[in-house]
């Protein structure tokens, strides 16, 4: 399950005013299917966005929802999937592995909070970090309870979170999710501290009949997707009107029309020689941790060498021919291991290591 469609999905709820319960998977043993950190939403009318469990355990998860409206209560539940029996809540799963929820009631009243501060950040460009107490024997920071830390500030609610979640922050090291217990004098607090990562941000150079199925498949797996091209005809073409958004720009001036920088990946695939170079030129001088190039390995060094200095600041971090080789032919199989290649760095970025 993607941000984006976990995003639309809260958008397109809260314009219903509807009260929804945010889960979080806060713990696991084994094999599972998500991971500490992981959100779903449940909705309205049983409906859901995302999945903790591929399904097995959500009918469940809806009917425990209703009873944390109820009682407008925070709650943790267990799944164990682990026991050989005939069935676990009567679906014979199987899975092998124990997940660990936090279900907190979000209502319209209270702004969705504390989701609604956990999907500005998610919204905007930066990263912070959540943290939310799963376990207490505090009075003053109950279950739930949520602040968001961005850059050292803290933006807490009225759960009083600023001293307790700086210092979770302090020893919480790198980008993995992780738990952290805590004594204040109060009595014993555990908090999950989880990554907030911002929707990822694509931008495609070239509106070619080939960028029609790496605009949609990118679409589909969570990218925001912005389309650049000069063509006016090729820019509207009715095969990419999902793109986010659509600039019309000579290559010459792509940085003055879109803020390069705001982008986490960017892919040139204009198929013209002269303006793929104008294209690399004006990335060379972004900090884009990917650039991907559509074409031969000959005409990227062409491109390079053409570029001079320039090309060089951009080497170590062009991809050309940018995509996996995971076999196929044609823009779908091409667009394929473009997006792979995409989601191969995206998860080497934020998650070092995996």
């Amino acid at each position: 399950m993607s941000t984006r469609k976990l995003l639309e999905a809260f958008a397109a709820w809260s314009r219903e005013q509807a009260d929804l319960v945010l889960v979080t998977v806060v713990a696991t043993e084994g094999s599972t299917y998500s991971k500490p950190g992981h959100r779903i939403l449940i909705g309205p009318d049983g409906r859901y966005q995302g999945l903790v469990s591929g399904g097995c355990l959500e009918g469940d998860l809806v009917a425990q929802a209703e009873t944390v409206l109820a009682e407008n209560t925070a709650t943790c539940l267990s799944y164990d999937l682990r026991a050989d029996v005939d069935g676990v809540f009567g679906l014979g799963v199987g899975c092998d592995g124990m997940l660990g929820l936090l279900l907190q009631p979000l209502r319209a009243a209270a702004a969705y909070e504390p989701f609604g501060s956990l999907a500005n950040v998610m919204h905007s460009n930066t990263t912070a970090n959540s943290v939310v107490v799963v376990a207490s024997e505090n009075a003053r920071w109950p279950l739930g309870a949520t602040a968001v830390i961005d850059q050292d500030s803290v933006s807490a609610g009225d759960n009083e979170l600023s001293a307790l979640a700086a210092s979770a922050v302090s020893q919480f090291a790198g980008a993995e999710t992780a738990l952290v217990s805590l004594e204040p004098e109060e009595g014993e607090v555990t908090v999950l501290c989880s990554p907030l990562w911002p929707v990822p941000r694509l931008l495609v150079l070239g509106a070619g009949p080939d960028a029609v199925p790496l605009v949609n498949m990118a679409i589909e797996a969570g990218w925001q997707v912005t389309l650049a091209d000069h063509r006016e005809a090729y820019l509207n073409a009715p095969e990419l009107s999902r793109a986010d958004r659509h600039i019309e720009a000579a290559p010459e001036s792509i940085s003055a029309a879109v803020p390069l920088q705001d982008f986490h990946a960017v892919i040139a695939m204009s198929h013209n020689l002269e303006a793929d170079r104008l294209y690399l030129e004006q990335l060379a001088t972004t900090a884009a941790g990917f650039v991907g190039l559509l074409g031969p390995r000959a005409r990227r060094d062409r491109l390079l060498d053409e570029l001079g200095d320039r090309g060089e600041a951009l080497r170590t971090r062009l991809r050309g021919p940018v995509g996996l080789d995971l076999g196929g032919s044609g823009p779908e199989a091409i667009a394929l291991s473009i997006l792979a290649e995409l989601q191969q760095y995206l998860s080497a970025t934020r998650f070092p290591g995996t």
